[in-house]
């Protein structure tokens, strides 16, 4: 027998059935009301994302237009009615940062004020994620940011390979971050032919973990890059020493403490053999590349004779495209959560892999309120 669906009260529906033959979780996605999916973007490079998904979805992408006046004030117009319905805003985060995030945030508010049932961002990249620490008298602008777009109106965050997990904490509402390395675990296997003899390597000790994970899923070697030339967050003053000491303090006799000796990192050393192997560098953003291209100079040295970089995120500002192409890299691959296409034509070492089947099989397994388990099968607390 069919199982009665689930109604928070009773009604006068309380004895309804599914019609027989048709599944319970189908019967459910036909009680529930519609859904539609917005791009927040202003620019026809990052709607590419938007319409992929839309594709595998099987839907059209929402009518509404989202530009720049003169006066540089973002304006949004929703063309369609959003009433009761689940709305999910993809926007992928351009070079102008600030212009992304004010048109999520406008149209996030302009749908609260239609009266859309659920407001859901669709955030592969999201931005401002690298302040997410207190630096002397900075602020945590992540924070702010999650502050923001639940005062905006957004209900659900999907995103993918948050830069600290914790993050997850900042918000209000419930937090999605989605994992872009089963992909990139199967670009490996599929387009480097000779991967058995490869070593992952982290560029500093602080992405260890993330290619230990790496390692331990391809059953290959795994090597650490340490030393003088990597300056990592940590490194950074994180205003413990803020306000600055005091001169002359007097200090109470039973209060003195052991001065702690200062930091110098030792010569630059890799922990693990890479003599003879391909070594694939894996981390979740790459920015400025200096930091990649030295490490590449560094494994050339020790004996590596392909070089791989492998990243979810590829922002890759300023001269990122020269300087990869200049550099001892051989390929970087990384994920189309950010626009990079006109880096690609820059530089032809960059290549992309797809991610919309996850963010897509994401939106529809929260609007027809499914479990999302599947999506994070075998990932561990330390992916």
């Amino acid at each position: 027998m069919p199982r009665k669906l689930l109604l928070p009260y009773k009604s006068v529906f309380s004895h309804f059935r599914a019609p027989r033959g048709l599944p319970d979780s189908l019967a459910m996605n036909a009680a529930r009301s519609g859904y539609r999916v917005f791009s927040a973007n202003s620019t026809a490079a990052c709607t590419e994302l938007a319409k992929r998904i839309t594709e595998r979805l099987g839907a059209e992408l929402g009518k509404s237009v989202v530009y720049q006046e003169t006066n540089g004030e973002t304006r949004v117009e929703i063309k369609e009615s959003v009433r009761g319905q689940d709305i999910f805003i993809i926007q992928t985060i351009p070079r102008d940062v600030n212009t992304a995030v004010m048109e999520l945030l406008i149209m996030a508010y302009a749908l609260k004020t239609s009266c859309a049932r659920n407001i859901i961002g669709v955030i592969p990249y999201f931005p401002y994620s690298k302040q997410s620490k207190m630096r002397k008298r900075g602020s945590i602008v992540c924070k702010l940011l999650a502050s923001m777009l639940a005062k905006a109106g957004l209900t659900h965050i999907i995103t993918m390979d948050l830069h600290q997990k914790e993050i997850q904490g900042f918000f209000s509402f419930p937090v999605d971050n989605l994992r872009a390395s089963p992909f990139l675990l199967q670009y490996i296997q599929e387009e480097i032919p000779d991967y058995r003899n490869a070593v992952i390597v982290a560029k500093s000790p602080d992405a260890a973990k993330r290619a230990q994970s790496y390692a331990e899923r391809l059953r290959l070697g795994l090597a650490v890059i340490h030393g003088e030339a990597q300056c990592t967050e940590q490194d950074m003053d994180d205003g413990r020493h803020s306000p600055p000491m005091v001169k002359n303090a007097t200090v109470h006799p039973g209060l003195e403490l052991p001065l702690m000796m200062a930091k110098e990192k030792p010569p630059i050393t890799v922990v693990g053999d890479v003599g003879g192997r391909i070594a694939i560098i894996v981390d979740d953003i790459i920015d400025d590349v200096e930091s990649f291209v030295a490490a590449a100079e560094i494994l050339k040295e020790r004996g590596a004779y392909k070089i791989f970089v492998m990243a979810t995120h590829g922002l890759l500002s300023a001269d990122a495209p020269r300087l990869i192409e200049e550099s001892s890299i051989d390929e970087v691959v990384v994920t189309n959560t950010v626009p990079h296409e006109v880096q690609k034509l820059q530089c032809p070492k960059i290549k992309t892999v797809d991610i919309s089947l996850i963010l897509s099989e994401a939106i529809r397994r929260i609007h027809n309120g499914e479990s999302m388990a599947y999506l994070f099968r075998n990932i561990t607390v330390d992916d």
